[in-house]
């Protein structure tokens, strides 16, 4: 039998974001498939005892064990971090792992954190409950305000952390702006970047120091796995992230890497189209009967319409919108509709809905829930690659049966 090594092959600099996503990062064994390979191995075997010994060293470069590295998860992170422009990318079971290796492993007992108050239920549970936990201070703020990010800082503050845009409300923070106060204080900043994807934003690029993503959303993008991600330079690799990684386990299966590099290859185009139709629906809703508020990063009323511009290539796929008649409303809409499914997911290629206060931010309760602007009429609509018409046709039936 043909003995299957790997090799990696060249990744051009100038080759396009398009491009990378279908050729970064392949390694092919001796048997030259054209499809990357799945390896389903817990672990390796080595051509002899000093070989082991010289791979726990660091010394001989190879694989030991699959929830350190493993060929399929390795083209991933490499295929991801081309994309992302970042030196290093680790791969993580789900996108909260991404989220707690990225700041708990530079973060210690006695050390301060400020975070964007703005952000996801289980986002917030770490900063808020889990850190604290730990000894390690934290302090909520508005985060689309500059003037707070400096003022919340103190002697112990080691971490900046927020999303942009942030679920549900599309609140947007200045990456640029938070990332410069974070660097002349010697902060980290810590960026979950997953409603925007790498196509829209590149949070690096714009001083932050390390990126997060939940690869289940749009980069899996079909809902069939979990997935995350952690991306940065290689000093946040070797100062913090590697041990963290490798001796707490978050690691992603070599089966769900596998599913996400071949979702990589399409995803410029689905991410175009999501774009696309949301613009279209996002525009349909902001006239239409029963509805009272439109929130989308594309629109010019975007209350903060110049930061997304100046980030943003993109208005993104999700659309917030707040029903006439709250919470009961709001069920009744979600409960006519025929195309949009009703699902706490998002960034698939099929259009959900879900209605936050009750779902996904349900355990922030009602205080914290009123100070971000989470109504009982929001909803958050991830739109898919479905035909627009056909997606505002469902729609506008759903709110014909909300005012019954």
């Amino acid at each position: 039998m043909t003995k299957t090594t790997t090799s990696a092959p060249a990744n051009p600099v100038n080759w396009s974001p398009e491009t990378q996503l279908v050729h970064g990062g392949t390694l092919r064994s001796e048997f030259g498939e054209t499809s990357e390979a799945l390896f389903l191995t817990q672990g390796f075997v080595y051509t002899s005892a000093e070989q082991a010994e010289a791979r726990f060293k660091n010394e001989d470069p190879g694989f030991q064990y699959s929830r350190f590295a493993n060929p399929t998860v390795s083209m991933f992170e490499e295929r991801l971090r081309l994309l992302e422009g970042a030196e290093m990318c680790r791969a993580t079971a789900t996108g909260m792992a991404a989220v707690t290796a990225g700041l708990l492993s530079f973060l210690s007992a006695g050390d301060h954190i400020v975070a964007a108050r703005a952000m996801f239920g289980s986002c917030r549970y770490i900063v808020e409950t889990l850190c604290p936990r730990f000894g390690i201070q934290m302090t909520l703020i508005d985060g689309r305000d500059l003037a707070q990010w400096e003022a919340a800082i103190k002697p112990n503050t080691k971490g900046f952390f927020f999303e942009t845009p942030a679920n549900p409300t599309l609140d947007l923070v200045d990456i640029a702006g938070v990332s410069a106060i974070a660097k002349k204080h010697g902060i980290t900043t810590v960026v979950d970047n997953v409603f925007a994807t790498p196509m829209l934003q590149r949070p690096l690029a714009l001083g932050a120091d390390v990126v997060v993503y939940s690869a289940t959303k749009h980069i899996d993008g079909q809902g069939r796995c979990l997935g995350g991600a952690v991306l940065g330079s290689n000093k946040f690799l070797n100062d913090h992230l590697q041990d963290f990684f490798r001796q707490t386990g978050p690691s992603l299966s070599p089966f769900n890497a596998w599913v996400m590099l071949k979702s990589l290859e399409t995803l410029p185009i689905r991410i175009r189209q999501q774009c696309a139709n949301a613009a279209t629906v996002a525009d349909h809703l902001a006239t239409a009967q029963g509805v009272s508020r439109v929130i989308y990063c594309g629109r010019d009323d975007h209350p903060q319409a110049a930061i997304a511009k100046k980030q943003m290539s993109g208005g993104g796929q999700i659309v917030a919108f707040e029903i006439e008649g709250g919470k009961d409303a709001a069920f009744r809409f979600q409960n006519a509709l025929c195309l949009v499914r009703i699902s706490n997911n998002l960034g698939d290629a099929k259009s959900l809905i879900t209605h936050p206060a009750t779902t996904t931010h349900y355990r922030i309760g009602p205080e914290a829930r009123a100070e971000l602007g989470i109504s009982d009429g929001i909803l958050r609509l991830s739109i898919g690659l479905e035909n627009a018409n056909d997606i505002v046709a469902d729609l506008d039936a759903a709110l014909k049966a909300a005012r019954a």
